[in-house]
């Protein structure tokens, strides 16, 4: 695949610029860590949480930024179009895959730097308590009863909750309406509100909202239960056998930028999800932990690409 235009201007600044100049004076400003996506999300809730221990280690402030739009497309291009100097980062993970595969820009294995992953989570299906169903099987048949008629939000259009609902759809032979919004928080809040009735997506977010009482948890998508929800199956024992989807979080920057500096930055991320603090932080929002080098970063983004391809093909997901 040919490099995007965003690749070709940022290896040239990376030619030109001098990596141990960057190095040496890094960081010497306010840090800009951007969620692409609307507030009150799951890519949110981490930028957030992360912004403490990494501003300790950096020594420097690290503000969070929301650029919702597009599935992620506006605040992807934004740090994709942004100098490699390791001041502007982004938390992103599987929804910028599937945003790189239906607009094919901006490419998340040519237009960012893979600094280090962060958590792992598999997604967590919700519904309005006013919706009849307290199980998957329950789901799979009042949905074929009903074809057509019951509707489901997402982060957006071609997001991980979106990729992650039509993967059950498929499964499970049954036909949803997907209602997209510009991000987990306002798609959370509007299930709460019964203006949707299903949503397939991280538990960050969702846990709070279960807890509560505002939504119902149906069942959990990894191959296991959450500890901290073990009364909530998982899809496959629910009736439909191998299904089985996990998704990820991570740091990124934009292509190009300084290896003195990625390491940095990996090494600052790995220390905070280390912590202790940061540990139990993550058992109780249903994630794990997934820090480790750049390298196996950007293994896992290809690993995932080839998955969603195959998704997307199946599902017939088309830009609209």
């Amino acid at each position: 695949m040919p490099h995007s235009r965003f690749s070709v201007c940022l290896a040239v600044f990376a030619v030109l610029a001098s990596p141990g100049g960057f190095a040496q004076q890094y960081p010497s400003k306010v840090v800009r860590l951007v969620v692409p996506l609307a507030p009150g999300g799951g890519n949110d809730t981490l930028a957030r949480y992360l912004a403490k221990p990494l501003t300790e280690a950096l020594g420097q402030q690290v503000v969070v930024e929301n650029r919702a739009g597009g599935g992620g497309l506006v605040g992807g291009e934004f740090v994709a179009r942004a100098a490699p100097d390791g001041y502007t980062l982004m938390i992103g993970g599987s929804g910028q895959l599937v945003v790189t595969l239906l607009h094919r820009k901006p490419d998340v294995r040519e237009d960012f730097t893979a600094i280090s992953g962060v958590l792992e989570y598999a997604s967590l299906l919700m519904a309005h308590p006013s919706l009849p169903v307290r199980t998957v099987a329950d789901l799979v048949k009042l949905a074929k009863a009903r074809p057509g008629q019951i509707n489901y939000g997402s982060a957006g259009f071609g997001s991980a909750g979106h990729m992650g609902m039509e993967m059950l759809r498929i499964a499970a032979g049954i036909d949803l309406v997907h209602v997209p919004y510009k991000g987990a928080g306002p798609a959370l809040t509007e299930v709460m509100a019964g203006q949707v009735q299903l949503l397939f997506s991280n538990p960050l977010g969702g846990i709070g909202a279960v807890r509560a009482g505002r939504v119902r948890a149906i069942a959990v998508s990894g191959k296991a239960r959450l500890s901290t929800m073990p009364d909530v199956p998982t899809v496959s024992e629910s009736g439909i056998p191998g299904f089985e989807t996990t998704l990820f979080l991570g740091l990124l920057g934009p292509a190009g930028m300084p290896r003195e500096i990625v390491m940095r930055l990996n090494s600052d991320t790995v220390k905070s999800v280390q912590r202790r603090d940061f540990q139990e932080w993550l058992v109780q929002q249903g994630a794990e932990p997934a820090a480790g080098t750049p390298e196996a970063f950007a293994t896992r983004i290809r690993s995932e690409m080839d998955k969603l391809v195959k998704v997307v093909r199946e599902a017939r997901i088309k830009l609209e």
